[in-house]
Order: C-alpha cells, then structure tokens, then sequence
C-alpha cells in the first residue's frame, strides 16, 4: 500500500463485516470495550486474508463469558487462564481477550499473566508495532498509540517500547522478529536487531515445542532467506540451529569450492520456485530437506593435496544429523523420517546425468523415493546452483530424461505401487513354511526380481522361488 489513507480504507472494509459489528454491540450494550487488534488488522490492511480473529476486551474472562452466552453458537473456555475465551458465530471463531499486562519470569518459561485495564496498556505488551494497531467496535475507531500503521506502510520491524524490555518479557519475540522478516520481507529496525543479538541466550528458556513453531512459520514465509539470515547474524541460529551457521565454511586460496552456505539458501529458493509446478506450494518437509541437504558437509571436509575439497557421504551423514536436531526441536515423527530419507537421496540422480540409467535402476530409485517422490523431483533439481550454463543444461535435460522414463515405467508397470509377483501368504503356501524371517528372506528376493526384471506371471515367479529355495 502506497498512503496512509489507502490502508485506511483497506481496513474500513474490514470494520464493516456485520458479524463484528454485532460482537462490538453486545459488549457495549453491558458497558465493555472490545476491539479487533493485532494480526487480522494487520493483514487487512497488506489486503491479506486471515482467519485468525483476535479480539481485545476491558471485560474478565467471566464477563466475557456472560455477554457471549445466548449469543454465539459455542464458547470455548480452554484458554481462561490466561484471560482469553474462544466462540463461534455461524462459520466464523474468533478469540476474545481481556487487555492483559504480561511479564515473563526471567528463568521461567511460561508467561505470567495480569489483565489490564486499558487498551493502550494492551498494546504496549504485544511483540511489534505492525501488532500493535486495534479497531474498536461498534464504531470502528482505529487506535494506533505506536505508529504501527506507518511501520507497516514503510516495512519496518520494531517493538512498541524498549526492544531489551520486550524481549526479556518473552524471548520467543526475537525469534519472531526473524520470523516475520520472512513472512512479509520487512527489514528489522536497527535497534530492535542490535537488541536481538545482545539478548541471543535468552531464548534457551523458550520451549523446543514453540521454538519448533516459529521456525516453521519462518521457513513457509515468501521470502524465508531474509528470515534465515536474521537468526545466522543474531546469533540465535548458532543456539536453537548450529548446523545453519556451521555451513559457512571457511574458503582460503588453495583449495576452492562453493560457499555452502549461499548454496544452500539459493537450493531453497529455487526449491520454492517449483513448488507450484509440482503441486507442493507451502510444502514444509521439501523447505526444510533443502535447508539441510547440505548440513553433513562441515563433518565430511577433506582437503586434497591438489587443491581439491570432498564431502564424501555427506548425503548420509546430514540425514543422521538432521534426524538428531528435528527432534531436539520436537517435529514429529513422519516429519522428521522424510525430511532425513530426502537428505540421504539427495546425491542418487548425479550419477544419470553422466551415464542413463537401466529400467532396473529407474524402479530402484522410484522404490527408494516412494511418497517421496515428487519432493525428491524438486529438491534435485533445486540443488543445481552451478554458473556453468551448459552444465546446468545438460543437467536440467538428464533430470527431464529421467522424469519422463520413470512416467513411461510408471504407466508399463505402476511403479508406485511396486510389489514382489507373490505375496507374503502365497510364499508361505509355495514353500510350506509358517511365519518368520524365511517369509521375509523370500520376499526381498522377489522384490530385487521385480526391480531388475519386472512383472514377471505367476508360474514363472514360482518357479523363480523354488529355484531360490533349492539353492539356500
């Protein structure tokens, strides 16, 4: 938005949704304040939409409770502890909260709330001044004690108060700020980055579960480079992420290779690029496979007498350590097996692009990748940062290859679902053996067939296996 006056008008758009303008009537009808705030105003004046509806209120939680009653279609009181009640009106929730002043204990991680009794007051303890802007109904005034509004229009991260002050109350906000520098691409404001570096150490009181929050926020914002790059130079990275920072390896004269570290954020911008192409916008495990494709390098570093560097099993060693800080950081379990087995299949395409793979290879690949598929695809491509435009051709032209042979095998023989030519019980009928480790002895021997050979019918695959059982 280019004017004050622009916004404005966005957000008095906003102010007009009747179902607001009802909430604004039953809470003035009992002599309450109550006003959107926070991020949905935010958004509505990027024109973004939300369904996060946040309200601020001067009413306790139990007051809140007894204007609502009768009125909505459903109260929720999950959140009464800490002043926030949660309804329903027809498809709309929304969260209502009483104006609170919030301090955090400095060794505690948990806040410790006290509701206030002025909006102004409730602002001043939110994280930023973008955050910081409210709408009261029914009348639809804005209040913006903190030049929000204009921070907003000039793209600005910057906390209300003393950013030092702001962050002792909850350390999570300097992660925030990063995280938001991703989301909407803004700049954090010099004092607000000064502050964030002083106070790095403090987010070692925040949970790992909200930790793991604002890092996924962060990586599915539009531009998560500018958020990545804000924890590395903060210093946070180094505390909650130590293999982003360990990626800037150190370059001397003689011995010459990419800067891993620059690699890996143009791997995730480029990653990103094709996600629309293949149908995985806002994909969080390809994000962060392709932020740690690369992590197993710092331990892998040789350098060679000719000047040379190698990062032999590289590939494997990133997947173990990927595994061990996704859950340090408490993703969950799928989350964390897929972005690891993608690491560990990083490197497998290289090898086709000197030499076409046989149809075997190819449903060796497609069985490895399985569901991972698609996001291998893209990570594969995006992993190709070379300046060298013939190189990035002909690899671009091999990956194009291989792509339209795995359709081709996928058609022949519906490779997604590859299986041996026998099951588990038709085994056990053939052979005349009960359950136990021979079933899945045989089974892998027929899974190899069925990768180098193909389909192969039933009478041939039994006999296949009988030959195999004989020779044992």
């Amino acid at each position: 938005m280019r004017t004050v006056a622009e916004a404005l008008a966005n957000l008095q758009r906003t102010s007009d949704s009747p179902t607001f303008g009802k909430l604004g009537a039953l809470f003035q009808a009992k002599g309450f304040e109550l006003a959107l705030v926070g991020g949905p105003v935010r958004d509505a004046f990027l024109g973004r939409a939300t369904n996060d509806l946040d309200f601020t209120t001067s009413a306790n939680p139990d007051q809140i409770i007894e204007v609502l009653k009768g009125n909505v279609d459903a109260i929720w009181e999950i959140g009464k502890e800490f002043g926030t009640i949660g309804a329903r009106i027809g498809n709309t929730h929304v969260e209502i909260t009483t104006y609170r002043a919030e301090s955090y204990d400095p060794e505690s991680r948990k806040p410790v709330v006290s509701f206030g009794t002025d909006i102004n007051e409730d602002l001043f303890r939110r994280d930023f001044t973008i955050n910081a802007m409210a709408l009261r109904f029914p009348d639809g005034v804005f209040v913006d004690p903190f030049n929000g509004l204009q921070d907003l229009l000039d793209g600005v991260i910057r906390t209300p108060g003393k950013p030092e002050d702001s962050f002792n109350d909850d350390p999570l906000r300097i992660m925030r700020a990063a995280r938001f520098a991703s989301q909407l691409g803004f700049l954090i404001e010099e004092n607000t980055f000064l502050a964030m570096k002083a106070m790095a150490s403090r987010i070692e009181i925040v949970s790992a579960e909200r930790v793991q929050v604002e890092l996924a926020k962060l990586l599915l914002g539009a531009q998560p480079r500018e958020g990545i790059e804000a924890l590395i130079d903060s210093g946070l990275a180094q505390i909650i992420f130590p293999e982003l920072p360990a990626l800037k390896l150190e370059i001397d004269e003689h011995h010459h290779h990419k800067d891993v570290y620059q690699h890996t954020l143009i791997v995730l911008e480029q990653a990103i690029s094709y996600e629309k192409q293949y149908g995985l916008e806002g994909d969080l495990v390809l994000r962060l496979a392709a932020l740690m494709h690369d992590i197993g390098k710092p331990n892998t570093r040789k350098l060679e007498s000719g000047g040379g560097v190698t990062f032999y099993h590289h590939d494997v060693v990133g997947a173990k350590l990927a595994k061990t800080r996704l859950r340090e950081l408490r993703f969950d379990n799928d989350t964390i097996k897929d972005v690891a087995r993608l690491i560990e299949l990083h490197l497998r395409f290289f090898g086709y692009s000197d030499q076409a793979w046989t149809d075997s290879a190819i449903r060796r690949y497609v069985r490895d990748a399985d569901h991972l598929l698609t996001r291998l695809h893209v990570l594969t491509r995006a992993d190709v940062t070379t300046r060298n435009q013939k190189k990035a051709e002909r690899l671009a032209f091999a990956y194009d290859d291989l792509e339209h042979r795995i359709a081709e095998l996928e058609k022949q023989e519906e490779l997604n679902a590859l299986r041996p030519d026998l099951s588990g019980e038709e085994i056990m009928e053939i052979l005349g053996i009960k359950p136990g480790p021979e079933v899945g002895q045989a089974y892998k021997f027929l899974m190899e067939l069925r990768l180098d050979e193909g389909a192969l019918d039933q009478e041939e695959a039994k006999k296949r296996l009988l030959t195999w059982w004989a020779s044992r």
